[in-house]
């Protein structure tokens, strides 16, 4: 193949053509939203036509408050949720860890990546307490079971955080208080998020005199617009998806990799595979040169030497966290680009082999 293959979807995904068509209505309607002249009034009206297309596109009829994105939405739901406690998972997205602050309980996961149950029962025993889980994992495409854990929380008196950054538009949203989720996961542009909030009561204003008292800084009225017709576009085919990823997943651990996580629930966008003896650095390289992007754990995290804080909260082996990809697809990935992968892994598992014999 001659162009290069992009499967890194999982970390940004291009920018679809009903987004660019929306952005640029956006950019025409250049005024500040927050200004009372007609040019801001009209500013306002694209603003809240977004805002309202966004709930509309995603079923959620309560408030929808626009951020820079879905780490900056878990920031304030962190730091403003009503709850004195916070809890959050192992394996969430690190933003979550920071955001929730140092006394926040972590939570363990099995093998498959799948929250401790009976550890959150018992979380949630001291008092009411804000929880953080993802729906789906970044690094591995792990599905959380979203029901049980939101029916465990409500009634426990808590409330629920869920990051939906790479479930939107993938998978209906859980019954939580407040969802984290951003366009540029989805086909919108990067930079612009939204936090959805089922009761407004439970989250105090915490400064900023934008977005009902939540966020400082004007609006950013086309990457809003932008948001909304990504996520009205809807993209993603996930039967086409999943018939990719067994595809994918085939051919690697016909060359020797492994899978992580492959009994467990999965989204079908994200795959996470390990070759052991082999290093994620290495191989990034390899498969860059062969004009394959792919990642090694979460975009925001790539540029530190540690180890994935997911899989060893798995518990996995260290071979396989030292030998970890993440692939991840997008609407318009085909088999050929597939293919092209899984003949260039190949071809470093039988370097990997012949390295360790010699």
């Amino acid at each position: 193949m001659t162009r290069r293959i992009y499967l890194d979807h999982a970390a940004t995904t291009p920018v679809i053509e009903p987004a660019v068509e929306a952005f640029a209505r956006g950019l025409a309607g250049w005024a500040n939203p927050n200004s009372p002249h007609a040019e801001g009034r009209a500013a306002r009206a694209l603003l809240e036509e977004a805002r309202t297309s966004i709930g509309k596109t995603l079923g959620w009829r309560h408030d929808v408050i626009f951020t820079s994105g879905a780490s900056e939405s878990v920031e304030i739901a962190a730091r403003c949720a009503t709850p004195p406690r916070r809890i959050h998972g192992a394996t969430e997205h690190a933003i979550v860890g920071y955001a929730m602050g140092a006394d926040s309980v972590v939570l363990p996961v099995d093998a498959d990546g799948l929250i401790d149950r009976e550890a959150l029962a018992g979380a949630l025993k001291p008092g009411p307490a804000l929880v953080a889980i993802q729906q789906v994992n970044n690094e591995t495409g792990v599905i959380q079971p979203m029901e049980a854990i939101a029916a465990m929380v409500r009634e426990a008196g808590s409330l629920l955080l869920a990051d939906c950054a790479q479930g939107a538009s993938k998978l209906p949203l859980p019954e939580a208080d407040f969802i984290a989720i951003c366009a540029h996961k989805l086909g919108g542009p990067p930079g612009v998020g939204a936090l959805l909030v089922r009761d407004l009561a439970t989250l105090r204003a915490c400064g900023g005199g934008q977005e009902k008292g939540y966020r400082r800084g004007t609006q950013d009225v086309p990457g809003a617009l932008s948001f909304a017709a990504a996520l009205a576009a809807r993209p993603y085919d996930m039967t086409r998806m999943a018939t990719l990823r067994d595809r994918l997943e085939r051919g690697v651990e016909a060359a020797g990799g492994t899978i992580i996580a492959k009994e467990a629930p999965r989204v079908p966008s994200i795959g996470a595979l390990a070759l052991p003896g082999s290093t994620s650095a290495a191989m990034m390289v390899q498969l860059d040169l062969a004009g394959i992007a792919v990642s090694a754990g979460s975009a925001c995290s790539s540029g530190k030497a540690k180890p994935s804080h997911v899989l060893q909260a798995m518990v996995l082996p260290d071979e396989m966290v030292a030998g970890y990809l993440r692939t991840s697809f997008g609407p318009d990935t085909s088999e050929a680009e597939v293919d092209a992968f899984v003949e260039a892994f190949a071809a470093i598992a039988e370097r990997a082999r012949t390295s360790k014999a010699a």
